[in-house]
């Protein structure tokens, strides 16, 4: 994998342009510019967003993992510009540290996954067991999601899960500087 320091100027013409919440739409759009982008040299995906959907963010990233070892020929970059919240952060987190760039004075936001949910239970004592272990199954299996994301972001950074799972609940900001010294990204462009 290439990993020579990017400057400005390599960010001029981004091949992958999005923003806004990150969605179905976002995907489709996202997807339509990978396919359409460079198969060899410098491919920068730009994006801004206040968060939405992390599975949408996990998809993409899948592709960027995918086509990434795919096409050893390709680099794909990141360039977070203005914010970079939640599921973006999410999306982020699959590419190498490396790889990952922001404008100056971006923020990041990390925070834990949310459900909002109201559980009924009516019914004979048995199937109301089932309902409620379904859904402890559901939040269980999405803490183990939500912290595989999360160690794919600090891997290689000076941030300990601990320290992030600790963070994540109340909203954890992180302005563009203070992620190059944590090591959460490669630089402020």
């Amino acid at each position: 994998m290439e990993t020579t320091h990017l400057t400005q100027a390599d960010f001029s013409a981004p091949a992958i342009r999005v923003s806004g919440p990150v969605d179905y739409a976002m995907y489709t759009r996202f997807r339509d510019q990978l396919d359409a982008a460079p198969q060899t040299g410098l491919v920068v995906v730009e994006l801004s967003t206040l968060g939405g959907d992390p599975e949408v963010a996990r998809m993409m990233g899948e592709d960027i993992r995918f086509h990434s070892d795919l096409v050893p020929e390709r680099r794909l970059v990141f360039l977070g510009k203005a914010a970079i919240y939640s599921a973006g952060t999410t999306f982020m987190s699959f590419f190498h540290r490396a790889n990952r760039y922001l404008t100056r004075g971006t923020r990041l936001m990390i925070h834990e996954r949310r459900l909002i949910r109201t559980l009924q239970i009516n019914g004979p004592l048995t199937s109301c067991i089932a309902d409620v272990e379904a859904t402890l199954n559901e939040i269980k299996g999405s803490i183990v999601i939500q912290n595989e994301g999360f160690e794919n972001l600090i891997r290689g950074s000076s941030v300990s899960l601990e320290e992030l799972l600790k963070r994540a609940p109340s909203n954890w900001y992180i302005e563009a500087r203070e992620a190059v010294e944590l090591g959460l990204v490669e630089a402020v462009i």
